[in-house]
């Protein structure tokens, strides 16, 4: 029992495992990062999971798909054995006198992978059974793709290295007829001399007894005493030559597909980018180690400052930019006086007088008889997961009211992806009206807007933006730089069917005739915290509260109208996908986007200012409160939101040491939280302003059917995610608000609509 437990332990596959704890915890840490990422132990809010767990590729989830993914998977599990194998080798002598020596290695570095490559099987299976619906033949077929793309990386990788690697044989066919000598020829600085050192003073190496064979038999370690250390060493630097090639070719590949972010079929899986990514990260950390040793986290920290001062000058930083608006022309200042200047009486004048005759043309729609209920909906952000949820309530509430819910709505208001669904909403009303042959209220469009996002973002973040994103695109005349944002554009239009092809400017007929509702919208400012308000219309009564259009100073100004701003850059050219690409900016998922001011605006998600849309809407009511009190029967403000707005107190008081030094940073993490109580104050002044019989307040919330359920806040859902938000309207709290909506709409129901 004691021999059968030594030679466990002194097998190669178990020392190989034991030095990697010991020298290369990085290289092990790359695979527990990416078993977190797969299992969705970390990231899960952002949804990275699903970019391993349902790879897309041309839109589909499928064989080929999962083939891509495990091509990548091969790819990585080759370099993690040309890295380790470039780094350890020397610990283990008797390798050299093996044929096919990495082969050898290969076969007995299998635990780390091994494990990776079971667990990801098991959990890929589980999520398409559990969260996709799939069946067990769609299953099997999606991992053998996988397994085939991962066995068909391997053979190639090792067919190239049986062509190209020398074995031991090889290098006594050249030196036979040479005497012994220590080494020929020079070697590099760092581990390549330790390697040196190591084979010419300590022939036996670091303990094996067994190693496995090709055929996986284990066989026992031969001494390798008798042979010359300069033949040694050169079956090893041979071998290490060619690692370095293939690590080369994956950094090659990588950024020759993000030059072809365009192209569709270059955007491979995003799961299967990050493997790629991990692959030359692997591949960076084992060179700089080979060459530099002991220097290496020196060197590393002299590069990433030098990085750092490099991209501190404009060539080499490509930030972000709003597609359609002119970067060339002279900047305006982004100072109070500049900013004053958009609350001059004549420009508030000049917009509240547009927006009331939009108000007229809106009124004008309804029997002069009978005054209209007015309705604004605001929508919260969320992810993919708002924009569905949102799409739902507004197109079952206006089935509800048989197609005459929607023409009472004169403003849109919110945050990051239920903007977008409600954008989408929006469009697909417009088109109806301009004699489209489409139903807004079909359950296709739901389909549409939830279609993945994600794998574009992703792939183009691994394969592009973390090399600066060189390639670029024209944008009415002007030149921009492509990458995330930009393809969230493209794949955002591609789903949609180029609907939202379209600048700002291009909403504005449509709007002023009251055909659609106005839109708001509002990205955070990052430079101070100001909202930026984006309209096809001048909306500088918006950017600062009632009082201080007469009393200029007795408020402070907390936005900028985007359009009067940036009105010699072509603010209204911009594309509204720019706009709404602004509002959902959630950090690091995309750039923040500089707008040309000095100092350049920085602006992103809107929801860190105001998640809800409430501020806007309250603002709003506020400003024309006379008009809608002498033309309206009120204001229904339906609130949709993926947000419970009432949550549990958390209980916990057992805090530890660095626990309590934390918690006086939590506020800032109830953000959401706190914007509801600012809120709920305006919510109440707005009953004062118009009395509580002409202001009624709809919430519906998102309630997922199991509380630790919740859909995750990304550009991706999953089937079951997808199901769990379209029955979330069959709560019975949501279905008390449809059946008081109905109540407070009654009249429109008879009302003729023109």
């Amino acid at each position: 029992m004691r021999k059968w437990i030594n030679d466990l332990f002194y097998s190669f596959p178990l020392q190989l495992l034991i030095l990697h704890l010991r020298n290369n915890l990085i290289l092990i840490i790359t695979w527990m990062v990416l078993a977190l990422l797969m299992t969705g132990t970390v990231g899960s809010l952002f949804g990275i999971q699903y970019l391993f767990l349902t790879p897309e590729y041309l839109g589909e989830v499928n064989f080929v798909s999962y083939f891509f993914l495990g091509l990548a998977f091969g790819g990585f599990f080759m370099t993690w054995n040309l890295t380790t194998y470039l780094l350890d080798s020397h610990h283990f002598p008797f390798l050299a006198s093996l044929s096919r020596p990495f082969t050898k290695f290969c076969i007995n570095n299998l635990i780390v992978p091994l494990s990776f490559f079971l667990l990801y099987l098991g959990y890929t299976a589980h999520f398409q059974r559990y969260a996709e619906y799939s069946d067990l033949a769609t299953i099997a077929s999606n991992c053998m793709g996988f397994i085939m793309g991962t066995a068909s990386l391997v053979l190639i990788s090792g067919f190239y290295f049986s062509y190209t690697n020398k074995d031991i044989l090889n290098f006594l066919k050249v030196n036979q007829n040479q005497p012994p000598h220590l080494l020929g020829g020079k070697i590099g600085p760092g581990r390549g001399a330790a390697q040196k050192k190591a084979l010419s003073s300590k022939r036996k190496g670091w303990r094996v007894d067994t190693y496995l064979t090709a055929g996986l038999k284990p066989r026992l370690v031969r001494s390798v005493s008798h042979y010359d250390t300069s033949i040694l060493l050169s079956v090893f630097k041979q071998n290490h030559v060619n690692a370095l090639v293939v690590q080369l070719a994956g950094l090659i590949l990588l950024i020759t597909l993000g030059f072809m972010i365009d192209n569709p079929y270059f955007r491979i899986p995003a799961g299967a980018s990050i493997f790629i990514l991990a692959t030359v990260l692997v591949a960076v950390a084992g060179a700089f180690i080979y060459w530099f040793d002991k220097w290496s986290v020196s060197v590393l920290v002299i590069i990433l400052v030098f990085i750092n001062f490099l991209t501190s000058f404009e060539t080499f930083s490509h930030q972000n930019k709003g597609y359609g608006l002119d970067y060339t022309k002279e900047k305006p200042a982004y100072s109070y006086p500049e900013l004053n200047k958009l609350i001059a009486p004549e420009n508030i004048k000049e917009d509240m007088d547009n927006t009331l005759g939009i108000l007229e043309n809106w009124r004008n729609k309804f029997d002069p008889e009978e005054k209209p209920k007015m309705v604004i909906f605001c929508v919260s952000g969320g992810g993919m997961k708002a924009a569905v949820w949102a799409m739902h309530v507004m197109q079952t509430a206006d089935s509800m009211m048989q197609g005459k819910l929607m023409p009472h709505a004169t403003l849109i208001t919110g945050a990051s992806g239920g903007l977008i669904g409600a954008s989408y909403l929006r469009e697909l009303y417009l088109q109806e009206k301009l004699g489209v042959e489409i139903n807004p209220r079909a359950p296709e469009h739901i389909e549409t807007i939830s279609k993945d996002l994600l794998n574009s973002i992703a792939f183009t973040i691994v394969s592009n933006d973390i090399f600066l994103p060189w390639a670029t695109f024209e944008e009415g005349g002007h030149t921009y730089h492509k990458d995330r944002g930009y393809i969230f554009e493209e794949q955002l239009n591609e789903n949609t069917d180029q609907v939202f092809n379209k600048t700002i400017a291009d909403y504005r007929h449509p709007e002023e005739e009251s055909d659609i509702p106005m839109l708001f919208v509002t990205p955070s400012i990052v430079n101070d915290g100001r909202r930026l308000i984006i309209s096809p219309h001048g909306v500088s009564y918006m950017i600062i509260p009632p009082i201080g259009h007469q009393d200029p100073g007795a408020v402070e100004i907390d936005a900028v109208d985007f359009g009067r701003f940036f009105e010699n850059q072509g603010a209204y050219d911009m594309r509204f996908t720019s706009a709404l690409r602004m509002n959902a900016t959630y950090p690091y998922v995309l750039p923040n986007v500089h707008l040309p001011s000095t100092p350049s605006i920085e602006v992103m998600d809107a929801g860190f200012r105001d998640n809800y849309g409430i501020a806007s809407a309250t603002r709003f009511i506020h400003v024309f409160r006379d008009w809608i009190l002498n033309n309206t029967s009120g204001v229904v403000l339906v609130q949709i939101t993926s947000l419970n707005k009432i949550e549990e107190i958390e209980q916990d008081e057992n805090k530890g040491l660095i626990s309590t030094l934390l918690n006086p940073l939590g506020i800032p993490g109830q953000i959401l939280s706190l914007q509801d109580y600012e809120q709920d104050t305006n919510l109440g002044y707005i009953y004062d302003l118009l009395g509580r019989e002409n202001f009624d307040v709809l919430r519906f919330i998102y309630q997922p059917a199991k509380a630790d359920e919740r859909a995750s806040v990304t550009f991706h859902l999953t089937g079951r995610e997808k199901k769990d938000i379209l029955n979330s309207l069959d709560h019975k709290d949501n279905q008390e608000l449809l059946k008081r909506l109905e109540v407070l709409m009654a009249p429109i129901k008879n009302q003729a609509v023109k």
